[in-house]
């Protein structure tokens, strides 16, 4: 069952064969989903307000490359691959990064660093301020769509797909990830090829306001002795 995506070149003779080399991509998401967990984790125990708001930064920056990358990649190829009830399977993805999508825009609401943001109060990052109110709802909001795609689209997509499709699949889906927005776009495509276009020009917008405002948007960036510097097993953020 193909999915998807167009056939490796031959490179001559009729007997030749290419294994890409790479990470599958159920190996290369179940490994961020374990280092989003892992900060949601860490800001949860975090009490100094500065480093709770660099970490938020950095949480709010991985989740939105993470599902911009699902987005483009997990989801066609299950509508793709999977027989049956692909496309079902598919939206179910999209309803939950919806769902997860509103809860960073919340986020981003109670910051300070936006319009409207929030009260003086909430700025402090305290207990029960509606900054971490928010901060909760988008960890929640994370757990569910955890659960869907690492028991659900994954374990079906590996059934479906070839060692060699998952690989470039997975390739394909980091270089994805490094181009995509630091910031939650829910009005933005959300479906291939539009997403494929419009992913990267938006994200080209989020990173020069990022280098502008100083703003953090990798663990591996943050104070080395930040506990929200969970960069175990991640690899190095720019491209090779």
């Amino acid at each position: 069952m193909s999915v998807g995506l167009p056939p490796i070149p031959s490179l001559g003779g009729q007997d030749a064969h290419h294994d890409p080399g790479g990470t599958d991509l159920v190996t290369l998401l179940v490994e961020e989903h374990a280092r989003i967990d892992r900060l949601c984790a860490a800001l949860a125990d975090e009490v100094d307000p500065a480093r709770r708001r660099g970490g938020a930064d950095v949480l709010v920056a991985m989740i939105s490359r993470h599902l911009s990358a699902e987005e483009q990649y997990l989801y066609p190829a299950v509508r793709a691959a999977v027989p049956d009830d692909g496309a079902r399977l598919a939206q179910a993805g999209l309803d939950t990064d919806e769902t997860l999508q509103a809860a960073l825009v919340a986020w981003r609401a109670a910051s300070s660093d936006d319009p409207g943001g929030s009260t003086s109060s909430d700025d402090e990052g305290g207990p029960g301020t509606g900054r971490d109110r928010a901060l909760d709802t988008v960890a929640a909001g994370w757990r569910g769509h955890r659960a869907l795609v690492e028991t659900t689209l994954l374990p079906r997509l590996r059934a479906a797909a070839t060692p060699e499709e998952l690989i470039r699949l997975g390739n394909r889906a980091a270089i994805a990830e490094e181009a995509a927005p630091t910031r939650p776009h829910p009005h933005a495509p959300s479906r291939p090829p539009w997403n494929r276009v419009t992913a990267p020009a938006i994200g080209v917008v989020d990173k020069v306001r990022d280098l502008a405002s100083g703003r953090t948007t990798y663990p591996e960036d943050l104070p080395s002795d930040d506990p929200a510097t969970v960069t175990d097993g991640a690899a190095d953020h720019t491209p090779g």
